[in-house]
Parts: structure tokens; C-alpha cells; sequence
């Protein structure tokens, strides 16, 4: 049986806080070139976020604020992942990538691999966002379903429910959802659903708990202003960047990934420079290179227009 290991940005074994990637790799004239940019949350393997403040000249200074871990009784989840290859589930429903590892190693444990589980039995899969949808894509399964207007669970719903509007009614409703979730997920996709009649298996996947403190040195660059800018992706990392690091100084740019994290940032006092249009990494990364040249501007200084005066 497996357990979620602690997850890395840098496959090669550097140390939290050190900086990540070959600096031969970063542009040297990218729209953030020079900039150090924590990055609070890697995923497994190479981060998009790490490839693309790279891609942008930036260095990311990776620092783990949170982790995932299963259930502390993970029979609710390997009970539904039996009922999903008994094709028991109309959809598998996503609102966070962070799931996916985990339903992949669960599954091979109880049963087949997650992409057999759900091709064998027709269940059809959808995703809050692009940056879910490809984690899923990523661990061979088909995503049939992406909000075209935005990521949030609100917007999931009604999509689901645009889809199965225009679809022969089912004899026993409209279906049952297996929702495998965060222990700190929000309640609106599956109550969406069930106000609409639907059947949701609404399952715990894994838990978030906070990382290790981050090193001296790192809190120190932070408050002396050596980092540059943070790309924060969820309210946990919020609070935990807010409890081991503080209010940045001024000058540090803090970018969200939705409304949702800026407004639990902006609760905890912390200035939000910017909040991505697109809620992925690369929707980050861009969000920050406009903030950043927001800042620039503003701070620089006014130019006297030329005089318009003849000399006497």
C-alpha cells in the first residue's frame, strides 16, 4: 500500500528554498528577468510554475508551505475507487489536481489503474480547471468536461448541467458523481448538484497539513526583501506563508490564482498585487509579469514634458 510522499519541484534532491533549475535556462531578457519568485506549493515531478518563471528569466525559490497526505482512514476512498470500476458513476468530478496522484496510487492498490477504471466502465471526467485538466491528461485519462468561462465550482456546475440538459433523461436521474476532494474543499460543487437532484459521493482524497518551517535563511531573504515576488495557489498556503513569513515588504509582489486565495490573503492583511485571469501556473506567471510592470511604471519617475517656450 502507498502512501503520498512529500512532493518535490526538483526531481535532482535540492533542499527546499534553494534555487531551482540550470540558470543557463532562464532567459536573460524574459519579462521577469532577475526576479526571485517563491514558489509555496511544488507539485511532483517538474513544476509548470518552475518551467515557466524559467521560460520568463525569473529563479524560483522553491519553499513548501503545505503538503498533501491521505485520510487518516483511507477506506471511504478505496470503497468508492471499487464502486467507480464497477462503472457505479455517471462522472468523476475534479475541483484540484492535488487529487490526482493520489487516486492513481489508490486505485492501482484496490484495483486497476484509475485511466483502466474509468475507460472500462464509461465514466466520463471533469475538471474544474486547465491546470486539473491536465494533471488528469497527464496520468492517461480523458477529460470530457473543462468550464470554458472560468474554474470554479460554481461554473463546473453549471456545466455539468448545460451538458446533461441536452442529453436523454436517465430512468433513475440524472446520476451519481463520485467527488473525491481536499479535506479543506469548499461544499459548492456537491450541494450544487444535489440541489439539482443529483447523487454525489462526496469523498475525502487526501488532507493538507502544514509543511516543515522554512529555513532561517529563507525567512531572512524574505523580510530583507531578497525575494522578489510569491505566486500563491490556495488559501492554506496563504495562511501558512502568513504564519511562518509575515507581511512582505514593500516592493514584494504577491499574485493569486483566483478570488478565492485573494480574498483569504486580503483577510490576513497580506497586499495582493495581482490575481491570475486564467488559474494556472502559467496564468500566475502572467498575472505577475503585469503586476510587475504595473510597479515599475508607477514608480518611475515623472519626466518634465518639454517646454513649449521660446528662448528669449
Amino acid at each position: 500500500m502507498t502512501t503520498p510522499s512529500r512532493p518535490t519541484d526538483d526531481p535532482t534532491g535540492s533542499r527546499p528554498g534553494d534555487p531551482v533549475g540550470d540558470p543557463s535556462d532562464r532567459r536573460a531578457g524574459g519579462p521577469l528577468a532577475g526576479l526571485r519568485v517563491l514558489v509555496p506549493r511544488p507539485s511532483a515531478g517538474t513544476s509548470p510554475a518552475v518551467v515557466a518563471l524559467g521560460a520568463a528569466g525569473a529563479q524560483a525559490v522553491v519553499v513548501p508551505l503545505i503538503e498533501t497526505v491521505l485520510p487518516e482512514d483511507p477506506t471511504d476512498l478505496d470503497d468508492t475507487l471499487l464502486a467507480l470500476g464497477a462503472g457505479w458513476y455517471s462522472w468523476l468530478v475534479l475541483t484540484s489536481a492535488a487529487a490526482v496522484p493520489v487516486l492513481v496510487d489508490r486505485a492501482v492498490d484496490v484495483d486497476a489503474p484509475l485511466e483502466e477504471l474509468v475507460r472500462r466502465t464509461g465514466t466520463r471526467v471533469a475538471a474544474v480547471g486547465p491546470g486539473t485538466a491536465r494533471a488528469l491528461r497527464e496520468a492517461g485519462l480523458r477529460v470530457d468536461l473543462v468550464p470554458p468561462t472560468g474554474s470554479t465550482a460554481a461554473l463546473l456546475v453549471e456545466a455539468l448541467l448545460r451538458v446533461t440538459a441536452a442529453e436523454p433523461a436517465l430512468p433513475d436521474g440524472p446520476g451519481r458523481v463520485l467527488f473525491p476532494r481536499g479535506d479543506l474543499a469548499s461544499a459548492t460543487l456537491a450541494d450544487g448538484l444535489r440541489a439539482r437532484g443529483w447523487e454525489v459521493d462526496d469523498v475525502v482524497a487526501y488532507r493538507t497539513v502544514a509543511a516543515a518551517p522554512p529555513s532561517a535563511e529563507v525567512v531572512a531573504d524574505w523580510r530583507e526583501g531578497r525575494i522578489d515576488a510569491a505566486l500563491l495557489t490556495s488559501a492554506s498556503t496563504v495562511r501558512e506563508l502568513a504564519a511562518h513569513l509575515g507581511t512582505p515588504p514593500a516592493g514584494t509582489l504577491l499574485v493569486c490564482i483566483g478570488p478565492s486565495t485573494a480574498a483569504e490573503a486580503r483577510r490576513l492583511g497580506l497586499p495582493v498585487a495581482a490575481v491570475a485571469a486564467e488559474q494556472t501556473m502559467q496564468g500566475l506567471v502572467t498575472a505577475l509579469g503585469t503586476a510587475l510592470a504595473t510597479a515599475r511604471h508607477d514608480s518611475a519617475p515623472d519626466t518634465p514634458a518639454p517646454s513649449s517656450e521660446e528662448p528669449v
